[in-house]
């Protein structure tokens, strides 16, 4: 099997790819580093860290981005040169892309599984959960998101109703709710892996 260049393709390498192409996306639409922090609800210097590859955001700040750029998640990930499939995609799993490790320093890894698809209203992951959580930070955005989980445990817990919910998923239990809520999630013990799929609306 060929290794998987992003695969083992280092944290940084992977952090400045990403900020290049949130950077060159918001410059082609003449949108100042302002106006996107703006846009997606952050400051100017969290947008500029990563631009600058100093952080990758989590995944809910990456669908915002994208929004905010009429683009897909995808487009910041995907490298020069990927070529894009219309009625059906196949990514073999020497083909996932990137691995993206410890995203925004909160321990949470994934792995795109459909880069090779256009225009989607989907964007599957495989994620990883970290066992623990050092600050207190939920994640929400718009749409819907489907969870699987794969191998492990996941204490997941949402903020319903002002409340902190919390429930254990056990390998094999599936969770489906809608994105605005604050979420999280965190694996009880190692190897705790989950297939996202979120759905964002047109």
């Amino acid at each position: 099997m060929t290794a998987n260049p992003a695969a083992t393709a280092s944290a940084t390498d992977i952090e400045r790819h990403i900020g290049s192409r949130v950077a060159a996306l918001r410059g082609g639409r003449s949108l100042t580093q302002e106006q996107l922090a703006e846009a997606i609800g952050v400051t100017k210097g969290y947008v500029s860290k990563i631009e600058n590859g100093h952080i990758v955001p989590p995944i809910g700040t990456l669908v915002k981005i994208a929004h905010a750029l009429q683009v897909e998640v995808t487009e910041f990930l995907k490298a020069s040169g990927d070529g894009y499939e219309d009625a059906a995609s196949i990514v073999r799993v020497d083909e996932r892309q990137p691995a993206v490790r410890g995203a925004s320093a909160f321990g949470y890894d994934y792995i795109s599984l459909a880069h090779k698809k256009r225009h989607k209203h989907m964007e599957p992951f495989l994620f990883s959960f970290p066992t623990d959580i050092s600050t207190d930070v939920r994640f929400e955005h718009e749409g819907e998101e489907f969870l699987f989980i794969l191998s492990g445990r996941v204490e997941w817990e949402m903020i319903m109703d002002g409340e902190s919910k919390k429930w254990v998923l056990e390998t094999g239990d599936s969770l489906y709710f809608e994105s605005r809520i604050p979420h999280r999630g965190r694996g009880l013990g190692a190897n705790a892996k989950a297939l996202i799929v979120i759905y964002t609306p047109a």
